[in-house]
């Protein structure tokens, strides 16, 4: 039997509602759904999910393995929200690693990896659910080899993105809607939405597709 958990995080748990319900379906694997890194103890695998703090070395020390999937061809891009920051610079295939947890972020072995291909059209819900999609494709893939799993190490010099704040959905009403679609794409209509300030007062817009 391998002891699974998944560690999410409240604050960021876009990914909850994407959990496939035959990711445990097989009698090998005891999956468990956490939220509080205190119960994150004894587990073969712990995988986080959209988890946004730093992990305790504690943790480390008390789970066999941790993995996180990463979206950025590593270690370029190490850090916060890559996949965002990789949209607004114009990319549209996206590599994907699932990852060792470590004490140094992002730096841990690669053990998979995939593409993320966007067409360019996707808005912020469309864009984390084939993010999700190809998440547990990876995890997938690794439970399967499981524990027949090998990995390679980060080769290369390391970049790392910084945090993004609900500030940096701010539009430019100097700038075209083209010139800012990238922007619109990966704000969040809910938590982070696009916004402008005019004449000492702040607007905001909300992005939908006309299906």
């Amino acid at each position: 039997m391998i002891k699974v958990a998944l560690l999410l995080d409240k604050s960021n748990d876009w990914i909850d509602k994407h959990i496939p319900r035959d990711l445990s379906d097989t009698s090998e694997i005891e999956l468990h759904k956490i939220y509080d890194e205190k119960k994150a103890q004894d587990f073969d695998i712990v995988f986080l999910l959209g988890y946004t703090k730093i992990i305790k070395d504690k943790t480390l020390k008390s789970n066999k393995l941790l993995l996180v999937v990463h979206e950025s061809e590593l270690p370029k891009g190490r850090g916060f929200a890559p996949l965002q920051w990789q949209i607004l610079e114009g990319a549209k295939d996206i590599t994907i690693c699932l990852i060792e947890a470590l004490s140094l972020v992002d730096s841990g072995d690669i053990y998979e990896k995939t593409i993320l291909s966007l067409n360019g059209t996707e808005l912020y819900d469309e864009i984390r659910s084939k993010q999700a999609k190809v998440t547990f494709e990876l995890i997938t893939r690794f439970l399967r080899k499981y524990p027949n799993h090998s990995a390679s190490r980060q080769m290369g010099e390391a970049t790392t993105y910084p945090r993004r704040t609900a500030k940096d959905s701010k539009l430019n009403i100097d700038k075209t809607i083209r010139d800012q679609f990238q922007l619109l794409r990966v704000c969040n209509n809910n938590d982070w939405p696009a916004f402008f300030e005019h004449s000492g007062s702040k607007y905001i817009l909300k992005i939908y597709k006309d299906e």
